[in-house]
């Protein structure tokens, strides 16, 4: 019930109002049911990103319980940090660190990215993605647009409003949840998955970085769906300028069988990683 709801959020939250903490907001994204503020610590003058979201447009309350029980106890240095939370009348406010470039969305659509580049955010990404599967967490929503890159080029994993934890009693699911042209084949069948699905958005994340977009992306969702789930693998569309050693990484990912794919920890050992450098390589990529 919606009463039961709110016990429950204000269980988490810090019940202060927030406006004695915050000030200089200014708006910078705006989504179906949440918007994005850049807003200033008060006490320490320091620039964090409060996500306000509206819960009366909530159509999956459980999803927002998740995501503030899941995103307060992550803590990895590419994941984006959690700061506070708050309830204000009908909107509950989380406040995380703010990330200065935007999203891994903003390059992919202005820059053409290099191996070198890739390897770095993908190794980064990994990083954290390992972190989270190893706690039974299933992101289910991986796609450059929740991928933030802070001023000095530091990459971290956001946005966890589709997230859900595994446990022994349910270490799979089979709800129909994420951004269809990512979506895991087991996913879009509504069979069980696990983790495994998340290394297939993470491999079309991959694909994003090569070719600037996901496999079918002028089709509409329910025609890109129907591709992933009765088609054979997609290629990318510049394989002609891709090294066979990322070729090969990207194989290990879009695998339709979710039992063949490597999970983040073996990706980690992947060749193609070696090409990786430090965050200043990717530092041509952000806007001034």
């Amino acid at each position: 019930t919606c009463k039961q709801f709110m016990e429950q959020l204000e269980m988490r939250v810090n019940y202060e109002n927030p406006m004695l903490f915050l000030e200089d907001f200014e708006k910078i994204a705006d989504g179906t049911t949440s918007t994005v503020y850049k807003a200033r610590e008060k006490r320490t003058r320091v620039e964090v990103a409060v996500k306000r979201i509206n819960l009366n447009l909530l159509k999956d309350k459980q999803l927002v319980i998740n995501e503030l029980s899941i995103t307060k106890k992550l803590n990895h240095a590419n994941i984006v940090q959690f700061v506070d939370s708050f309830l204000l009348e009908t909107e509950l406010w989380i406040v995380m660190e703010y990330m200065q470039a935007g999203t891994l969305a903003d390059v992919v659509a202005s820059s053409r990215m290099i191996e070198q580049q890739i390897a770095t955010v993908s190794k980064r990404l990994l990083e954290g993605l390992s972190y989270l599967h190893s706690r039974g967490i299933i992101h289910r929503d991986i796609k450059s647009d929740c991928v933030l890159i802070r001023e000095d080029g530091e990459v971290k994993l956001s946005d966890f409003g589709f997230s859900i934890e595994l446990t022994p009693e349910t270490p799979r699911r089979r709800s129909l949840v994420g951004t269809p042209y990512w979506m895991s084949p087991e996913i879009i069948s509504r069979e069980p998955y696990n983790t495994a699905a998340d290394i297939w958005s993470f491999g079309i994340l991959v694909f994003e970085m090569v070719d600037g977009e996901p496999p079918y992306f002028n089709d509409i969702p329910p025609h890109a769906m129907r591709k992933i789930k009765e088609e054979s693998v997609p290629v990318m569309a510049n394989l002609s300028r891709v090294s066979p050693m990322l070729q090969g990484f990207v194989e290990k990912m879009i695998v339709k069988d979710p039992l063949n794919r490597l999970s983040a920890s073996e990706l980690l050992w992947h060749p193609f990683l070696k090409k990786a450098c430090s965050n200043h390589c990717l530092l041509p990529l952000l806007k001034k």
